[in-house]
């Protein structure tokens, strides 16, 4: 229904999704600029650190264009509009991510798809089939972690209605600071985006492995391969937050 209501308006829906292409390419300008003034960044060469603005802008992009419209739920919440979705014969969570779905966002995932072709087709990298399909896992992988935030924030809104604005600084935070390379940061950052919400898994660790080079924590080689069971826990604690949070759910009363 909701992409029929887009695309019913072409003008606008073709200004929006440039908009929205717009946006994200102002983000990797800012980079750009930087590197008008600096070879190098951390050891880090612009293709390099543009592979990980593209690994993790796509990832973001498509996990917003999927479940993005889930962190509406805290106003669902407050004004007992959810009762709706409650009684109709769908998932709940299926219907909050389809609510007032933003077609536009694609925008987002197309401009950075382009700013990582051009990333792959620039980086010195010895490229094998297991390192080719290294890149559409980070990819997936990282959408799936970036999902899994989405709908752990969704399902803190049960109880904290206010909570999507903390949601959004660890996800968006977290994804500008994925577009740089984790030698700019101290070790101590870089270990809390490991161990504690871990976001390393969306593009550092794999894109250290692809690049050959040295995790600034020393960690062991095969953690760098953990970006699917990382994902696949995240996932799996975030459809039991939301379990929790729909049976806790008591309505606004009347």
């Amino acid at each position: 229904m909701w992409v029929r209501s887009t695309v019913a308006y072409r003008a606008s829906f073709v200004m929006l999704t440039v908009g929205s292409f717009v946006g994200g390419g102002l983000e990797f300008v800012t980079v750009l600029l930087m590197f008008s003034h600096i070879d190098v960044l951390a050891g880090f060469t612009l293709p390099e650190v543009a592979l990980l603005y593209g690994t993790t802008g796509a990832s973001l992009a498509l996990a917003d264009l999927l479940l993005g419209s889930i962190e509406r739920l805290g106003r669902r919440v407050r004004d007992g509009t959810l009762d709706t979705l409650l009684v109709r014969p769908a998932p709940v969570f299926a219907q909050m991510a389809a609510d007032r779905f933003a077609l536009r966002r694609v925008g987002r995932v197309v401009q950075a798809g382009l700013v990582l072709g051009w990333a792959l087709s620039r980086v010195e990298v010895a490229w094998t089939p297991g390192k080719v399909l290294m890149v559409p896992v980070m990819l997936l992988c990282g959408a799936a972690i970036y999902g899994a935030l989405f709908t752990i924030g969704a399902a803190v809104q049960f109880l904290a209605q206010d909570a999507a604005e903390v949601q959004n600084s660890f996800i968006y935070g977290g994804n500008v600071m994925l577009q740089y390379p984790p030698t700019v940061f101290a070790k101590d950052v870089v270990r809390g985006v490991t161990f504690v919400i871990p976001l390393a898994f969306v593009n550092w660790l794999p894109a250290l492995r692809l690049l050959g080079r040295d995790d600034p924590l020393g960690l062991p080689g095969w953690v760098d391969f953990l970006g699917p069971a990382v994902a696949a826990a995240l996932c799996a604690a975030a459809g039991l937050m939301w379990r929790v949070g729909v049976r806790a759910y008591r309505s606004t009363g009347s």
